[in-house]
C-alpha cells in the first residue's frame, strides 16, 4: 500500500510541474491543455481496458465526470499565475479540509492526535497565504480552491466504485465533451506549440490516467481523513520539481509552510497506525 500511495503522490506532483511548465511560458493555453490532457487520458485508459484480460463493464457516472472536468479546467487556469509547489499546496490543502469535514459528518472519528496533525497542516497553508510580497494571487488561489473542492468530491466518490479502471475510463470519456463545452463558453486565444502539446499528452496519458486508476484502488481501502492528509505530501514533491525543472524560486515562507504541513501529515499517519494496531 505504501508503494502505491508513493507512486500516486509522485504522479500528482508531476501533474503540477507539467501544467506549470506548459503554461508559465505560454507554450499552450489552459483550455487546450485541459482538452488534450483529458483526451489523451481517455485514449490510454481505453487501450488499457481493451487489453485487459478481465474486461469489466464500463461504469458511467456523469457526476464524477463533472467533478473531473471541473478539477482539470480550474487546475489549468490557476497555474497561469501560481508556482507549481504553491499551487499544489493550495490544491491539496483544500482537498484535506473538504474531505476531513465530509468524513467527520459521516461518522469518522477525529482523535486528539489526528486533530492536532490536521490543525498543524492547515496552519502551514495559512502561513503561505498571509499577506506579503510572495503571497500568491488571491484570484488564482480561489480558482485552485475550486479545483481542490472538485478533486475532493472525485476522491470521495471513488470509495463507491467497483472497478478502478472501468470507472476512471468512463469519467475521462464523459469529461471530454464537458471540457469541449467549457471551451466554447470561455473562448480565448488559442496557443499551441509542439512542446505544450507534448506536456499535455504526458500529463493526461501517463501522470493522470494511470495515477487516477491507482488512486481509486487506494481510496477504497483507507478512510477519508487519511486519504486527504497523505495528499499533502504532493506540494513538497511539486516544490522540488518546480525548482529543478522550471527554476522557480523556493522562498523561506514556502519552505517553512511545507515543513509544517509535513509535520501534520506525519502526526496523522502515526495516529492512524496507533489506532489500527
Amino acid at each position: 500500500m505504501f508503494l502505491k500511495i508513493s507512486l500516486a503522490m509522485i504522479a500528482f506532483a508531476a501533474n503540477s510541474v507539467l501544467c506549470r511548465l506548459a503554461l508559465a511560458d505560454r507554450l499552450i493555453d489552459p483550455i487546450s491543455f485541459s482538452l488534450i490532457r483529458v483526451s489523451s487520458g481517455a485514449v490510454v485508459l481505453l487501450i488499457l481496458w481493451l487489453l485487459s484480460t478481465r474486461r469489466v463493464k464500463i461504469e458511467w457516472n456523469i457526476k464524477n465526470s463533472i467533478f473531473l472536468a471541473v478539477y482539470i479546467l480550474a487546475f489549468s487556469y490557476a497555474y497561469i499565475k501560481i508556482d507549481a509547489g504553491v499551487g499544489a499546496l493550495l490544491l491539496f490543502g483544500t482537498v484535506q479540509l473538504s474531505m476531513i469535514f465530509y468524513g467527520i459528518f459521516h461518522g469518522e472519528k477525529l482523535t486528539l492526535k489526528r486533530g492536532l496533525g490536521v490543525g498543524i497542516a492547515l496552519v502551514g497553508i495559512i502561513i503561505l497565504l498571509l499577506p506579503g510580497a510572495s503571497t500568491p494571487s488571491l484570484f488564482y488561489s480561489l480558482i485552485m480552491g475550486i479545483s481542490g473542492l472538485a478533486w475532493a468530491a472525485y476522491s470521495i466518490s471513488g470509495k463507491t466504485m467497483n472497478n478502478p479502471l472501468s470507472s476512471t475510463l468512463a469519467n475521462f470519456l464523459l469529461a471530454v465533451p464537458i471540457v469541449l463545452i467549457a471551451s466554447s463558453l470561455f473562448q480565448q486565444d488559442t496557443v499551441m506549440t509542439n512542446k505544450g502539446i507534448l506536456l499535455a499528452i504526458i500529463s493526461g496519458g501517463l501522470t493522470s490516467s494511470g495515477a487516477y486508476v491507482l488512486w481509486y484502488s487506494i481510496v477504497k481501502h483507507i478512510d477519508r481523513i487519511t486519504a486527504s492528509t497523505v495528499q499533502l505530501s504532493v506540494p513538497c514533491l511539486a516544490i522540488l520539481g518546480g525548482s529543478l525543472f522550471i527554476g522557480e524560486p523556493v522562498g523561506l515562507r514556502v519552505i517553512f509552510s511545507t515543513v509544517i504541513v509535513l509535520l501534520g501529515i506525519i502526526l496523522v499517519i502515526f495516529s492512524v497506525k496507533k489506532t489500527n494496531s
